[in-house]
């Protein structure tokens, strides 16, 4: 049996958790993986700006570090942003995977140019950024937002009639801008994947079910990150790093 860690970017309960869990009832896996899923020690509440990026980027590589060691077979960051998974990659031989260039390679393999949905307004820098350092920025038609603030935490629950129809909206204005594909912004979105697939004419990429699938491939293929591309630390500093996170929960409980 494989095994695959599901880093989630916010410090949540239980209850925050399951409900990223639930992601993995989307998409058909076999019977010879599973996914565990874990919060983030500590970290930012929200993730709206570069301080917050930079938090995140430290958390998730905090909670990624060990997971090789403790047996685990890939890791998958649970996060369109892509934070930590550069740091995870020089520390770990296992595949470490990430929805975001993710999402977009695999629109290109579907469509010309693809759109990409945001929550709100304050989202949208987020990906403008993504695209262009991943150099895709001519490929994306258009960042659009359905105008409702994250919940990280409970997600789109009980917001379906009202924030659903709106998803629906902003990708149609993405398609009138010539996007060919949807990628949903963010892992938080995947309740209205099949509602969105259902009513648009163009496919929408599910980003976390899709992730899961690609860490079974490349166990599958025994394929995993370039250590050309992602060299290891000359002098790697773990105490340190659960050492600050560590610090950061306890401050956070006073």
């Amino acid at each position: 049996m494989h095994k695959a860690l599901v880093i989630v970017p916010f410090a949540l309960d239980a209850a925050g958790v399951a409900n990223r869990k639930q992601q993995t009832k989307a998409v058909k896996l076999g019977p010879d993986i599973e996914f565990d899923f874990k919060p983030v020690t500590a970290g930012p509440t929200s993730f709206m700006s570069a301080p917050d990026w930079a938090l995140m980027e430290m958390a998730i590589w905090e909670a990624g570090m060990n997971a090789q060691a403790e047996g685990y077979d890939a890791v998958v960051i649970d996060t369109m942003s892509d934070s930590g998974m550069a740091p995870l990659r020089a520390m770990l031989d296992i595949p470490v995977v990430s929805p975001g260039r993710t999402s977009m390679l695999f629109a290109l393999m579907l469509g010309n140019r693809f759109g990409i949905l945001a929550q709100w307004d304050k989202a949208l820098v987020r990906y403008r950024k993504a695209t262009a350092e991943y150099g895709l920025a001519a490929q994306c038609a258009a960042v659009d937002h359905f105008d409702e603030p994250p919940d990280f935490a409970n997600l789109l629950g009980g917001k379906e009639d009202k924030v659903f129809p709106k998803m629906k909206a902003a990708c149609e204005r993405m398609m009138d801008k010539g996007a060919e594909v949807i990628c949903l912004g963010s892992t938080t979105m995947h309740q209205a994947a099949e509602y969105l697939a259902k009513e648009l004419p163009i496919p929408v990429i599910n980003p976390g079910p899709l992730t899961y699938k690609l860490v079974e491939t490349m166990i599958g293929l025994n394929l995993t990150h370039s250590k050309a591309a992602f060299p290891a630390p000359l002098v790697p500093k773990p105490e340190m790093v659960h050492a600050m996170l560590q610090a950061a929960r306890a401050s956070e409980k006073t």
